[in-house]
């Protein structure tokens, strides 16, 4: 049985990507800077996981390793007024070293990427094969890392790049900065949804559950070509505007009404749904997305979950764990908050290293 190194396996994506694996009968091997180590909405079982920053991942630390799954990164754009350069920089190149070191050790690569690097669609579906126009440092991170792994890609190494639609769902680290999580946990404490936008942009949305299987077709492909396979992850049906989402949200809760952050900035009192991408209610940021390539590269893949019934369980988790207010303010859920928290107390320097014990 292969075993899967996970780095960034204490965040979002990876606390459910570990379980996954595990529950397929895979060894696992978690590696993570930490940051969201206690960011816990409900338990879980950490014990795969080594405290290890992506900077410091070195060849024995591959020993063993079949395939690496990728997810260590920044998510969103920097905090305060840090430079992007001091957040992305690192990034970039950890993901370079690590691809760099599969390669010289025959360890198959899979490289979780994002939708957005397409950045402003028209009305058309954008394919793997449209041109690409990032918006955030964020997006262009992503697609730098992607330029890098195409330049280390050859015939004996096939990186797999996943280009993750917006992703929602429950996970034990859970993420209300993502806009489906975030307008459900709005709607549940506080029966409104508030939208920072106009919401007539259009995003592709994909459950957190349809990514790890992904990941795990991903795994399980044999692909030997001499470029990366890029594949959009996602399904068309959850291609949707903001404001249409909200509608569903909004519906699947009683007497749960929809408003604008431009009408009054006292609906965010804690900053939590602010997005400094956003400008006078618009976000240029907006596409539609086809997933027609993955359908036939991974014949047995699809995805499972569309909004309403991703909702519905959802709300069924939120009341098994007596889901609150004071659990949807905490910053722990919203990332760029928790980190910059983590820096206002000096636990963490510019460049994202601990200065304390952790």
């Amino acid at each position: 049985m292969k075993t899967i190194m996970v780095t960034g396996s204490l965040g979002y994506i990876g606390s459910m990507l570990i379980q996954q694996l595990i529950k397929k009968n895979f060894e696992c091997v978690g590696m993570d800077l930490g940051l969201f180590q206690n960011c816990k909405l409900y338990k879980t079982d950490d014990s795969k996981t080594i405290l290890k920053d992506a900077r410091d991942i070195n060849e024995n630390d591959l020993d063993g390793i079949d395939v690496v799954v990728h997810l260590a990164a920044i998510a969103n754009d920097p905090f305060g007024n840090l430079e992007h350069s001091k957040i992305y920089d690192p990034v970039r190149k950890y993901s370079y070293k690590i691809a760099k070191l599969c390669k010289e050790k025959n360890i198959k690569f899979i490289f979780a990427s994002s939708c957005s690097v397409y950045g402003i669609g028209k009305n058309e579906f954008l394919t793997e094969e449209s041109s690409t126009n990032p918006q955030t440092p964020y997006s262009l991170n992503k697609l730098q890392i992607e330029e890098d792994l195409r330049n280390l890609a050859d015939k004996d190494f096939s990186p797999i790049i996943l280009r993750l639609a917006t992703l929602f769902g429950m996970s034990p680290r859970m993420r209300f900065d993502l806009v489906i999580n975030m307008f459900l946990g709005m709607a549940l404490t506080t029966k409104k949804i508030i939208l920072n936008s106009d919401g007539t942009t259009w995003r592709p949305f994909v459950h957190i559950l349809d990514v790890c299987n992904a990941i795990l077709s991903a795994i399980n492909f044999d692909y030997n070509e001499s470029q990366p396979l890029i594949l959009n992850v996602g399904d068309a049906q959850n291609n949707h505007r903001i404001i249409d989402l909200a509608k569903i949200i909004s519906n699947s809760v009683e007497n749960c009404q929809i408003q604008f952050l431009q009408e009054s900035l006292d609906l965010d009192k804690m900053q939590l749904i602010k997005d400094q991408n956003i400008q006078d209610g618009v976000d240029v940021r907006t596409y539609k997305i086809s997933f027609e390539k993955i359908k036939q590269t991974f014949p047995n893949f699809s995805c499972d979950w569309n909004i309403p019934k991703g909702v519905e369980k959802m709300i069924q988790k939120f009341d098994d764990i007596e889901f609150s207010s004071l659990q949807f303010n905490n910053i722990n859920f919203y990332r760029l908050k928790q980190i910059e928290h983590l820096y206002n107390l000096q636990k963490i320097s510019e460049n994202l290293r601990w200065t304390v014990n952790i």
